[in-house]
C-alpha cells in the first residue's frame, strides 16, 4: 500500500474518472481503516490544527456534517463557509476566492452544483486560484481540493455508495444495480449523483442499468462513457437487481436552460420542470417493484421525497441502511484529506 499511497500526495478530487481504478481502491482501503478504527474508539489526529474550509453554494445536510465530522477526527478545524456570503455574487472570480481562501486554508471542500457547465469549471479554476497563490508565495503547503458536489460528478457521495455496496453484497462482479430516475415534487435535483453511479460502479464489476422516462437524460458524453443499458422502463431495470437507487433530477434540456439565466428564468424553468416531473408520479419505488428484484438493497444520498421518490413502507424497511450508507461519506473524506496530506500514512495506519 506505500507506494499506492505516496502516488496519492497532493492528490485533488474533481471527479471519479480521473483517478484509475487502482487508485480509488487504494484511497477505499484508507476509508475502511479509517472506519475501523473509528468504530475502536481511535481519534488518528493526523492533521492537528490545520484548517479545513468548505464552500457551499446549495443546501446541504449530510456532507456538511461528513466534512466537519471528517477533519475532526484528524484533529482539523472544520470551517463552513455559505457560498451566497462570499464575494462571489459581487463578481468576485473563482481564481480570486481561492487564492483568498489558500491563504489560510490547508483544504478545501466545494459544493457548486445547481447549473450545468458551471461547478467543475469554477471548482476547477478556483484550485488553479489555490495553486497560482501557493506558487507566487513559495508555499510548499498542500492545499487539496474536494468536490462535495458539482453539475457533473458527486464523488464523495458515489464513493461511499461504493463502500457500501461492497459492504453488503461483496464483489459487485456480476451485480445488477437500477438506477433509475424517480418522481419528486419538490425541486428539478442535480443530474450529478446518478451521473456519478454509471460512470464509478460499472468500473467495479457492476451491471448497472439507467432507466430514465424520455427527456430526462444525463450528460451524453457521460453515459456514452460509462457503457450501461438506458432504458425507459422502471420495471426493467427492477427487475432481478441486487440493489436500487431511484432518485430525481432535472429534464435535461430544461437543465441546460439555466446556463447563464437570470433569476427570473432560473424560477420559470424551475416551474416548468416541476410540471414535467408531475407527468411521471408512477416513476416510484414501492413495494411492487421492490418484489421484482433480488431481494435489492436499497440505496439513496438522502434526503429522499417520500410518497413520491420512494413508498414510506420501503423507507421505513432501509431507514437505518441508507443512515449507515450516508455515514461512509465521513470516511471517504477523511481518506481524501489523509491520502494527499500526511507522508507515510501507511506506517500511521498500520
Amino acid at each position: 500500500m506505500t507506494d499506492d499511497l505516496a502516488a496519492l500526495r497532493g492528490r485533488s478530487l474533481l471527479t471519479t474518472a480521473e483517478w484509475t481504478t487502482e487508485e480509488l481502491e487504494a484511497l477505499l482501503a484508507v476509508a475502511r481503516r479509517f472506519e475501523e478504527l473509528d468504530r475502536a474508539g481511535a481519534r488518528p489526529g493526523l492533521l492537528a490544527d490545520e484548517l479545513a474550509y468548505a464552500v457551499f453554494f446549495d443546501n446541504s445536510t449530510r456532507t456538511k456534517s461528513a466534512w466537519a465530522g471528517a477533519a475532526a477526527r484528524l484533529g482539523m478545524h472544520p470551517v463552513i463557509v455559505d457560498g451566497e456570503s462570499t464575494q462571489v455574487a459581487h463578481g468576485e472570480t473563482a481564481e480570486e476566492t481561492g487564492a483568498m481562501l489558500g491563504m489560510n486554508a490547508h483544504a478545501l471542500g466545494i459544493r457548486h452544483d445547481k447549473v450545468l457547465g458551471e461547478g467543475n469549471t469554477f471548482q476547477r479554476a478556483l484550485k488553479a486560484g489555490i495553486d497560482a497563490y501557493l506558487a507566487d508565495n513559495g508555499e510548499t503547503r498542500c492545499v487539496p481540493v474536494v468536490n462535495l458536489q458539482c453539475d457533473v460528478d458527486h464523488p464523495t457521495q458515489t464513493l461511499a455508495d461504493l463502500l457500501w455496496l461492497r459492504e453488503q453484497l461483496g464483489s459487485l462482479d456480476g451485480r445488477k444495480i437500477a438506477v433509475s430516475w424517480a418522481y419528486s415534487p419538490s425541486y428539478a435535483k442535480p443530474l450529478s449523483v446518478p451521473q456519478g453511479l454509471v460512470s464509478l460502479l460499472p468500473r467495479f464489476g457492476a451491471e448497472v442499468v439507467l432507466a430514465r422516462p424520455p427527456g430526462y437524460d444525463l450528460l451524453p458524453e457521460v453515459v456514452a462513457a460509462s457503457g450501461v443499458r438506458v432504458v425507459d422502463d422502471m420495471d426493467e431495470a427492477f427487475a432481478g437487481a441486487h440493489a436500487v437507487y431511484p432518485k430525481s433530477w432535472g429534464p435535461y434540456d430544461l437543465m441546460r436552460e439555466r446556463v447563464g439565466a437570470d433569476a427570473a428564468t432560473m424560477r420559470d424553468v424551475e416551474q416548468r420542470a416541476l410540471a414535467r416531473n408531475a407527468e411521471h408520479r408512477d416513476w416510484i419505488c414501492d413495494e411492487r417493484r421492490m418484489a421484482l428484484t433480488a431481494d435489492a438493497l436499497y440505496l439513496h444520498c438522502l434526503p429522499a421525497d417520500i410518497g413520491a421518490e420512494v413508498t414510506a413502507g420501503v423507507m421505513t424497511q432501509f431507514r437505518t441502511h441508507v443512515a449507515k450508507e450516508a455515514n461512509k461519506k465521513v470516511f471517504v473524506i477523511m481518506a481524501l484529506l489523509a491520502v494527499a496530506k500526511v507522508e507515510g500514512l501507511a506506517d500511521a495506519l498500520a
